[in-house]
C-alpha cells in the first residue's frame, strides 16, 4: 500500500494518523506540504525516523524545492514525479487528508 500525506505535520496530525495504520512494507509518500515531515531535526523528525525502520518513505522533490527545504532526514528517498507515478502504478494508494 502507498500512504500519501500532503498536510504538514506542524499543522494537522495526518501524518499521525497514518503511522497508526501503516503496515511493514507499506510506502508513505510525503508530498505538498507534508514534505514538512521529511526534514531534519524537527520536532516530528522521530515520526519519520521510526517509520524508516519498516518502511520506505519518499518526499517529493518539487515540493521540497517550493519550500526551501534541503536538510532532509537520512534515509527519506527524494523522488520525482515520475517516480510518484511509478509508486502509485506499483501500489494500491490511500491519500490521508
Amino acid at each position: 500500500m502507498l500512504h500519501t500525506v500532503n498536510q504538514s505535520p506542524f499543522q494537522k496530525s495526518t501524518l499521525e494518523s497514518c503511522l497508526r495504520f501503516v503496515r511493514k512494507g507499506d510506502v508513505i509518500l510525503l508530498l505538498e506540504d507534508g514534505v514538512f515531515a521529511a526534514q531534519a531535526g524537527t520536532a516530528m523528525s522521530s515520526l519519520v525516523e521510526g517509520a524508516l525502520k519498516s518502511n520506505k518513505v519518499y518526499a517529493l522533490s518539487a515540493d521540497l524545492k517550493a519550500r526551501a527545504l534541503t536538510d532532509v532526514i537520512q534515509g527519506v528517498e527524494v523522488t520525482d514525479y515520475a517516480g510518484f507515478v511509478d509508486l502509485v502504478e506499483q501500489h494500491t494508494t490511500h491519500a490521508w487528508l
